[in-house]
């Protein structure tokens, strides 16, 4: 995000091991990492998490129980809790609310800004009328939002949620991984782009988007 040196690489939830990945940890060796940011614990989230650390060196952020956790696994971790916003480099990163469960602590979603640019990654979560609230504080740019249903909200849900949200561009996700999370894409879009002025952006396994 940003320009020039002072561009930041940020992964957030990376379970590069999943059933379609098309990328490997060890592709990871060579790439500037800056923040890989964790939303909740589940092994889907945390993932490859702490491998990609140890070998970028970059460092993990989440609720702070879980970067207390990653402490004691030598990861270098900076620790939040949910309304407060961490000031790191030329990044601001808000955790919000999800509604979801975890292991440790409580599960997030987050939010975070660029000189020029706001994403809103809302984690595991089903809908809330609260995201009306990230909204009105934070006009995401862009929002990740679960399609998948079963563990998320489905895509019924997730159109409800843009319109709470309004962002410019949404992108779906946690998706088709497992036969119990199977969705359609392409059937969100078509619903959320007669809906709403927002514009939906389909990204498959190993492509990459400009915006």
């Amino acid at each position: 995000m940003g320009l020039d040196n002072r561009v930041k690489t940020v992964l957030i939830d990376p379970w590069i091991t999943n059933p379609l990945s098309k990328a490997k940890v060890e592709d990871f060796s060579n790439k500037k990492i800056d923040y890989i940011i964790v939303t909740h614990d589940h092994s889907d989230h945390l993932g490859n998490a702490y491998d990609i650390c140890k070998i970028t060196g970059a460092k993990m952020v989440g609720v702070y129980e879980l970067a207390e956790e990653a402490e004691k696994n030598g990861i270098s971790a900076i620790g939040g809790n949910v309304g407060g916003r961490l000031s790191i480099d030329d990044l601001d990163i808000v955790l919000v609310p999800a509604v979801h469960s975890s292991e440790k602590a409580v599960p997030v979603g987050v939010v975070v800004s660029g000189r020029d640019f706001t994403f809103y990654h809302a984690g595991d979560t089903g809908v809330f009328t609260d995201m009306s609230i990230i909204s009105e504080l934070y006009s995401p740019d862009l929002a990740f939002l679960p399609i998948g249903g079963h563990f998320t909200m489905g895509i019924k849900e997730a159109v409800k949620a843009v319109q709470l949200i309004k962002p410019k561009m949404v992108v779906p996700m946690h998706y088709n991984t497992f036969e119990e999370i199977k969705a359609d894409p392409l059937a969100f879009k078509s619903l959320v782009e007669s809906l709403t002025k927002t514009k939906v952006i389909v990204v498959n396994p190993g492509e990459k988007i400009i915006l």
